[in-house]
């Protein structure tokens, strides 16, 4: 009879003191009501909240951060199937068997095999960490990370519709972007060291299968550039409405000054390189140069890239390669978009 007593009352006391179970129910429960929060404030102030938006500062805000997300979801949205597909299906002992033997070969074919292996950024390091633990010279698999997300035919074909009265910006986002890769490429296989390398182990989909690590990589590529390119077109529409135009004009008429303020932006930004030809056609007060350069430093070395090969490669390889690329792209892009532009 005891025993049929207490262990109801067990169970029951096992149940209500379970710390997973809480912390699921608080989550339920926070949720709706953080939600029902916020459209009861929305609801109580919608009188001051529709006088702000009426304003012709937000009319213009809102109209240039419209204009770029829907002009740049779809290319982000391809790029990521692609990149995904790429980084699932195709096995990096394939890179390894397709490119020569000797590095000062390899680069600019690495740097070249950029151009018809569609892939972000946010791909792009991976992969090239894959490449070196599988034997690839790392001199080659630096050229294909820089190259691949800069010079692949989602971003030239992105940047062709973003710029449709300057179809030169194209050819001139792929030279200097391809010229600043194998650059680098030579360059670390000139001085790089192997001991700045720190190889992470890299990410593995062992125990998945091909279709379940395909869908995870778009669900955390979507999410992770999505809200990057969220960033940059609020960045750019605040430049565009908000910021006075005299402060603008400032740098833009200025031609080394506004080189550098875009290259330094684009570092900040951390725009996916799907995405950031139509950041940079907004600022159309820009010269067509900076704005080049906007283009060839996003892809190479922002933010979120440092992080990221710090993690992959390592933090004394990140704090070498990271500013020589940033100063390499500056330079590049500025002589050739004087030119080509």
């Amino acid at each position: 009879m005891a025993i049929t007593k207490t262990a109801p009352r067990e169970s029951g006391e096992h149940a209500d003191t379970d710390p997973d179970r809480d912390r699921d129910e608080g989550r339920h429960l926070n949720s709706p009501l953080l939600l029902t929060l916020l459209l009861l404030t929305a609801v109580m102030f919608q009188d001051p909240i529709r006088g702000a938006l009426s304003a012709p500062v937000m009319q213009s805000w809102m109209t240039v951060f419209v204009a770029v997300m829907v002009q740049a979801l779809p290319f982000l949205v391809l790029g990521v199937l692609l990149s995904a597909a790429i980084a699932v299906f195709v096995p990096p002992s394939f890179f390894a068997r397709a490119l020569p033997s000797r590095p000062a070969l390899a680069v600019p074919v690495a740097g070249a095999a950029g151009a018809v292996l569609p892939g972000c950024e946010c791909a792009s390091v991976p992969v090239a960490g894959a490449l070196v633990r599988r034997g690839v010279t790392p001199a080659a698999a630096l050229a294909f990370l820089l190259s691949a997300p800069a010079i692949n035919p989602i971003v030239l074909t992105a940047t062709a519709v973003a710029f449709p009265g300057n179809p030169e910006m194209v050819l001139a986002r792929f030279v200097a972007s391809l010229l600043v890769a194998c650059a680098m490429g030579w360059l670390w296989h000139r001085l790089g060291r192997t001991d700045w390398l720190r190889l992470s182990a890299g990410t593995s989909y062992e125990g998945q299968g091909k279709g379940a690590a395909f869908w995870d990589s778009v669900r955390h590529d979507v999410t992770h550039a999505g809200g990057f390119l969220v960033v940059g077109a609020m960045a750019a529409a605040t430049l565009k409405a908000v910021v006075p135009a005299d402060w603008l004009r400032v740098a833009a008429d200025h031609p080394v000054l506004s080189v550098l303020a875009l290259a330094v932006l684009a570092v900040l930004l951390s725009i996916c390189s799907e995405a950031d030809a139509f950041v940079a056609a907004s600022l159309t007060q820009f010269s067509l140069t900076a704005r080049l350069t906007f283009l060839v430093v996003g892809p190479m070395i922002d933010l979120k890239l440092f992080a990221m090969q710090a993690g992959t490669f390592g933090r004394a390889f990140a704090l070498r390669f990271a500013p020589a690329t940033f100063a390499l792209a500056v330079v590049v892009s500025a002589l050739t978009g004087t030119v080509l532009l």
